[in-house]
């Protein structure tokens, strides 16, 4: 199961729309102390119903008022339920979610950052950039986006931020070389990443060629979306004699514990490694959507992260008792 969290119930206070397909929502929390804060890349939980059962998504909070929670929500067409759920919600409709906690969290001691976001990444980064640019310590935004006008933000920070925000639009023919970025950033700096899985892989690897120490690199990626081509595919559980099917759209870790089987999970993003099993036996391939395991370990087909890795057909036998360091 997930650690313990803060649940409170909230009331959507606020709709608004950042840039298309961006919405910000705010919820006054109501019984939580009125003057609790959180820190820029903290995220909330919220309880959301999917298939007649409590799921759960998170999303990264913005910068709000004291006793509420702002968080922007990108509407994915190919949604697992959360962000169709999030971009109903009203002002008056009450939710239950948690209070914020922060796993991605701005170090403070570096003497100059370069925050990269791709997409919907921007959201834990701009509370950064901000609060960076009001401390006037060194700090450089390198937002990608697909077109100009989903920059959500993008006009407060260049406010905030000058020169050192850099949009790079693809429909303007402007693309972000992370490369370029990581060789301006000065040695001592440290790096903040959101994007898109691709995004993450390429800045490790380039950190990694360029020398750099990995405990300056920090970074967060979305929460895994359905993809259209995603199929059905089963599970056997190793020393049961039982086979549990895990529907498109569904994640395996999903699918596990509608059936019963207990499992250990905290981000449900694909970074923490506390959902992985073993696979003793595939008849298939796997899909590794996940940025805990390395290339080496994707390619040795021994682990996957339920919460965002599927097959992409077949079937295999999973030991749910494998947790990372175990062995």
């Amino acid at each position: 199961m997930k650690g313990k969290l803060n649940w409170q119930a909230a009331i959507v206070t606020e709709v608004s729309d950042a840039a298309p397909g961006v919405r910000v929502i705010e919820f006054a929390v109501r019984d939580a102390d009125a003057a609790f804060s959180f820190a820029p890349g903290s995220h909330s939980t919220f309880e959301i119903p999917l298939r007649g059962e409590q799921a759960q998504r998170s999303y990264s909070c913005l910068p709000s008022p004291p006793g509420t929670i702002r968080v922007g929500v990108k509407r994915h067409a190919v949604s697992r339920g959360g962000s169709a759920y999030m971009w109903a919600l009203e002002p008056g409709m009450e939710v239950r979610l948690s209070l914020p906690e922060n796993r991605f969290e701005l170090s403070w001691r570096a003497p100059s950052y370069l925050l990269v976001a791709g997409g919907i990444g921007i959201t834990p980064l701009y509370g950064m950039a901000l609060a960076l640019a009001r401390r006037k310590i060194p700090v450089r935004l390198a937002y990608a986006v697909s077109k100009r006008s989903e920059a959500a933000f993008a006009e407060e920070l260049e406010a905030a931020l000058g020169e050192d925000c850099a949009v790079y639009a693809a429909d303007e023919g402007n693309r972000l070389d992370l490369g370029t970025e990581i060789g301006r950033l000065p040695p001592d700096g440290e790096l903040y990443v959101c994007g898109p899985v691709r995004m993450l892989n390429e800045a490790k690897a380039l950190w990694a060629d360029a020398g750099r120490p990995s405990s300056k690199l920090r970074f967060e990626v979305f929460g895994a979306v359905e993809d259209p081509a995603d199929r059905p595919f089963r599970v056997r559980l190793s020393g049961e004699n039982r086979e549990i099917e895990v529907r498109p759209g569904q994640t395996m870790l999903d699918a596990l514990t509608e059936a019963g089987v207990d499992m250990i999970w905290d981000c449900l993003r694909g970074e923490c490694g506390l959902c992985a099993v073993d696979v003793v036996e595939l008849d298939g391939a796997i899909d590794h959507r996940d940025v805990f395991f390395s290339s080496e370990q994707k390619a040795e087909n021994r682990s996957l992260c339920t919460c965002v890795s599927r097959l992409m057909s077949g079937s295999a036998t999973i030991d749910t008792g494998f947790r990372p360091g175990s062995r």
